[in-house]
């Protein structure tokens, strides 16, 4: 099999991949299953925080509050989202050419999730750390399955500030984005690359 053409860090030449990504929406968003799927993850977070670390976390009970509540030995505390990246946005060059982001590096966060994070750490004095989970990327990930990805929230807020709305992509509703009745999908994403975030390295400190 052919090599990935690296081009820089986590920047790759989609037009020679042996494993292209189809580039092609899934269209029908399944809110439920996407909310599950990201569980296992969380869940996954969740146990190694306990189990390897003098940390505890649980999920959090808070409304708008990120995914996971985490409490050092002090009893102070601090919050993590995690966001599943199993899909490439293959057609980032051309839906957001300002943002001189490339498939392979590309990375989404919901935008009004990123927003009210800001708004917490500033407003409750409190540390959000946004996961990103890195799936079916080969080319990035190498032999690895999955990745984790992360970064405060504080340390994005100047990206966001300087690319504005180069980085923003509202994506058509669909009737999986609701669930009863309720609107709860997510359509304005927010992009980032990974050369912006930092690889975990399974420790909290």
């Amino acid at each position: 099999m052919d090599k990935y053409l690296q081009i820089a860090p986590h920047v790759f030449n989609c037009k020679v991949c042996p494993t292209r990504c189809d580039g092609v929406s899934k269209m029908n968003y399944i809110f439920e299953n996407d909310s599950k799927f990201s569980e296992h993850y969380e869940q996954q977070l969740i146990d190694h925080i306990n189990q390897h670390t003098p940390f505890k976390a649980h999920k959090t009970t808070e409304k708008g509050y990120p995914d996971i509540e985490v409490l050092n030995a002090a009893g102070q505390r601090f919050f993590i989202e995690v966001k599943v990246q199993r899909r490439t946005f293959m057609t980032v060059e051309k839906i957001l050419p300002e943002s001189n982001l490339k498939p392979s590096e590309t990375v989404a966060l919901n935008l009004s999730d990123l927003k009210r994070y800001f708004e917490l750490e500033q407003s409750h004095h409190i540390h959000i750390f946004i996961f990103w989970v890195l799936l079916n990327r080969p080319c990035v990930l190498g032999v690895n399955e999955s990745q984790f990805y992360y970064r405060l929230a504080s340390d994005l807020k100047p990206i966001w500030e300087k690319e504005a709305n180069k980085r923003k992509f509202r994506r058509k509703s669909g009737e999986g984005d609701e669930v009863n009745g309720v609107h709860l999908g997510v359509t304005t994403n927010y992009h980032f690359s990974l050369k912006e975030l930092k690889i975990w390295d399974g420790k909290l400190t």
